[in-house]
C-alpha cells in the first residue's frame, strides 16, 4: 500500500502524499451493513462545546464492523476489500457459508477469496480469530479483547498489532502497540496478524481544506490569544503568558503535563510492565 506523490502544479500539491487505494476492490458499502451517524459538532445534549475543534467534514455511513467474531467454526469468504471512512484501517467484507455478511478490520495479506474463521480449534491464519490460549508464542495479534465476550478494543487502528510474549496459567502476557505488557484472560478473542494500511501515518494531507474535510476545524494556540482568551495568551512579543516563564495550561487554567490516570485502579494488577515514557528513556 504505497503512498503517490504528486507534481508541485500547486501549493497544496508539492508535498501532498496519500494513499494509493490500490487494495480496495469494491467502492460501494453493503448497503445492509450501513447505519447513519449523527454528527454532534462536539456538543453534549446541552448544546455546549464539551469537544473542541470539531465540526462540518463530509457526509459519512457507520460500517458494522464485527468485533466479536461470535460466528464460531464457520468459514467466511473474503469478497471484498473496501474503504472506511470511520477508521484509519480498511475493513473487509465477509460472506459466510450459510450466508451472512459481516465486515472484520482487514488484516496485511488478506486478499479476496481467502477463507477464515473463528474458533477455537482453528489454525493460526491471517485473519482467523482465536482465544489468546491457541495463539502461538511469538505470533502478531490485533483486535484483542479485554473481557471475554465484550468484543475488541485493542490494536484495530492502521499498522497496530500486539505480541503475545507468553501464557501463564488461565491468563495471557501480551506485549501492547505502546509497549505495555499486559495480564489478559486467556480466554478473550484475537485476530492473527497485523492491522493493514501501515502507510497511513505517513500521509501529508498538503492543504488545511482537506483537514476540515475529516470534521476538523482549527486550533490556535494559547499563546498566540489575549490574556482574557487564554491563562497562556498575552505578553510583548513570544512569551509564555504575560512575559513570565509561567506552566502551560489548559484553556480552562490547568495545568498540563501531570498524570491522568488514576493513582489506585482496579486494572493496576494486570499491568505487568509499564509502557516506556519519555522520562524512563531520558534515565
Amino acid at each position: 500500500m504505497p503512498l503517490k506523490k504528486f507534481k508541485p502544479y500547486t501549493p497544496s500539491s508539492r508535498y501532498k502524499e496519500l494513499p494509493d487505494f490500490a487494495e480496495i476492490t469494491k467502492t460501494t458499502p453493503e448497503k445492509s451493513l450501513c447505519r447513519p451517524i449523527k454528527k454532534s459538532g462536539g456538543r453534549n445534549n446541552q448544546g455546549r462545546i464539551t469537544c473542541r475543534h470539531r465540526g462540518g467534514g463530509h457526509k459519512r455511513k457507520y460500517r458494522l464492523v464485527d468485533f466479536k467474531r461470535t460466528k464460531r467454526d464457520v468459514v467466511a469468504k473474503v469478497e471484498s476489500i473496501e474503504y472506511d471512512p470511520n477508521r484509519s484501517a480498511r475493513i473487509a467484507l465477509l460472506r459466510y457459508e450459510d450466508g451472512v455478511k459481516a465486515y472484520i478490520i482487514a488484516p496485511v495479506g488478506l486478499e479476496v477469496g481467502a477463507k477464515v474463521e473463528s474458533g477455537e480449534s482453528v489454525q493460526p491464519d491471517v485473519g482467523n480469530a482465536m482465544p489468546l490460549s491457541r495463539v502461538p508464542i511469538g505470533s502478531d495479534i490485533h483486535n484483542v479483547e479485554l473481557v471475554p465476550g465484550k468484543g475488541a478494543c485493542i490494536a484495530r487502528s492502521a499498522g497496530g498489532h500486539a505480541t503475545l510474549a507468553n501464557c501463564e496459567g488461565k491468563y495471557a502476557l501480551v506485549k501492547l502497540p505502546s509497549g505495555e505488557i499486559r495480564r489478559i484472560n486467556a480466554a478473550c478473542y484475537c485476530t492473527i496478524g497485523r492491522v493493514g494500511n501501515i502507510t497511513h501515518g505517513d500521509v501529508v494531507s498538503g492543504k488545511a481544506g482537506r483537514t476540515r474535510w475529516l470534521g476538523i476545524r482549527p486550533t490556535v494556540r494559547g499563546m498566540c490569544m489575549n490574556p482574557v482568551d487564554h491563562p497562556n495568551g498575552g505578553g510583548e512579543g513570544k512569551s509564555k503568558s504575560g512575559g513570565g516563564r509561567q506552566h502551560l495550561k489548559s484553556p480552562w487554567g490547568h495545568v498540563k503535563g501531570q498524570k491522568t490516570r488514576k493513582k489506585y485502579k482496579t486494572s493496576n494488577k494486570f499491568i505487568v510492565q509499564r509502557r516506556k515514557t519519555r522520562n524512563d528513556n531520558a534515565r
